[in-house]
């Protein structure tokens, strides 16, 4: 699932216009292109050079990731997309659980595709174990455990409800990017757990 997620972001970036990779992503600070670098830079980690490098930064994740979209943003897009092109086949992956693959391939897609007006149709069990990792994952890792356990996510469209108190509802797609910290139009949410 990563793999063809990978493909299919390669394949919208490649008929983007050269000046929409500066566009700003949905990442703050980030623009487009910056978060390719990132996803290039995450498909190459393996374990022992995630901490390795965690190391070298002293314990800081963002420093860490700077440092890798730094080391993989090349002097131009088309060379950045070519890295990607290297990489996305990848099986590697830092000490983290497998789905957290996905939840990288799938709210970093948005992160891109939003902003540049671009949609996919994702397949929904990518999207529904992307859900489901980030409302287990603490908050110091990007998670939304906390989070889960004050309000109840209910998917629209699949059979699926998470957490426990106001309901907030939406597409999982929505779902997922609001516990991953990402505005959401607020029409793609619904509910009296939505001001929390």
């Amino acid at each position: 699932m990563v793999h063809e997620e990978r493909a299919a972001l390669i394949e919208d970036l490649a008929v983007i216009e050269e000046a929409q990779w500066g566009t700003p992503s949905l990442c703050d600070g980030w623009t487009v292109h910056h978060v390719v670098a990132h996803l290039v830079d995450s498909a190459r980690a393996t374990r022992i050079g995630f901490v390795a490098g965690m190391v070298r930064a002293g314990f800081d994740f963002d420093r860490q990731n700077a440092r890798g979209v730094e080391r993989e943003r090349a002097a131009t897009p088309h060379e950045t997309l070519a890295r990607l092109r290297q990489v996305a086949s990848r099986r590697s992956t830092p000490p983290a659980p497998l789905d957290s693959r996905l939840v990288e391939a799938v709210v970093h897609g948005e992160d891109i595709r939003r902003p540049l007006g671009l949609t996919r149709v994702y397949p929904l069990e990518a999207v529904v174990r992307a859900l489901r990792l980030q409302t287990r994952t603490p908050e110091s890792f990007g998670g939304a455990k906390k989070l889960a356990s004050r309000v109840r996510l209910s998917a629209t469209d699949t059979d699926l409800s998470i957490g426990h108190g106001p309901e907030i509802s939406g597409t999982a797609l929505a779902l997922l990017l609001t516990v991953s910290g990402r505005r959401v139009s607020p029409d793609e949410l619904a509910g009296p757990g939505v001001g929390r």
